[in-house]
């Protein structure tokens, strides 16, 4: 079979309780990534793991499928995105389901469109990656990061004192949205960033953690403005 969109939405959300149900401009903030995955085109599953009733209801009722919730092994705060991967997998497995691709699309993530989604998929095959997701370059050259000890402040690589910022590599982050990914490949190596991983650069207008209040009402007016609201 083909591909599989795995949205992870566990009920236990402490710094933003019931975060991704909660509304962002007028509906549940897990919707948006539901719409996003289903107007792509590309899968033949939408699926969110819970463990969550009324997150599994929200889920439904926007179009994802809810075929089993998530066991309480994974639902705590020590687990991994991997092994909730290998979980879904595995229990697709167990009903005769297999499929060739997945992608592991966080439903705090408003910013992602269908076109996006395409992008990172025709990279993922074009190139032959295990694993591609979007990543952002830093605003700031992290190699003039500095360090704080006693009330002191020092840079962590004096050598880059003096150098030009332009001059200094662009480094980028984790734009912490989604990830595609070989299933045979991930599953096999035991994780989604292996020796062959692709990424796909996106501005900072595009994404925004979101894991505070604060950062909310941020990523509220990003999308305002990204989208002419």
């Amino acid at each position: 079979m083909g591909n599989i969109c795995i949205i992870p939405a566990r009920g236990g959300s402490k710094r933003i309780p019931r975060k991704n149900i909660k509304e962002f401009l007028g509906k549940p903030i897990i919707a948006y990534s539901i719409q996003a995955a289903l107007d792509s085109g590309l899968f033949d599953e939408v699926m969110v793991s819970t463990d969550d009733l009324e997150i599994a209801d929200i889920a439904k009722k926007y179009g994802a499928k809810v075929p089993f919730m998530r066991s309480e092994k994974n639902s705590d705060d020590f687990a991994t995105t991997f092994d909730l991967i290998e979980e879904v997998i595995n229990s697709y497995k167990e009903l005769a389901v297999e499929f060739d691709n997945f992608c592991c699309l966080y439903s705090c993530a408003p910013f992602v469109t269908s076109e996006v989604l395409l992008k990172a998929y025709n990279h993922l095959n074009d190139k032959r990656f295990d694993s591609v997701f979007p990543i952002i370059a830093y605003s700031f050259p992290i190699q003039r990061s500095l360090r704080v000890d006693q009330g002191k402040v020092s840079m962590i690589l004096e050598d880059n004192l003096n150098i030009r910022s332009q001059d200094l590599e662009e480094l980028f982050h984790d734009a912490g949205q989604f990830y595609w990914c070989n299933v045979n490949q991930v599953l096999n190596s035991k994780k989604i960033l292996t020796h062959n991983t692709g990424g796909i650069e996106i501005s900072e207008l595009e994404a925004q953690d979101i894991d505070n209040e604060t950062d909310w009402k941020l990523a509220e007016l990003k999308f305002k403005l990204k989208n002419e609201i």
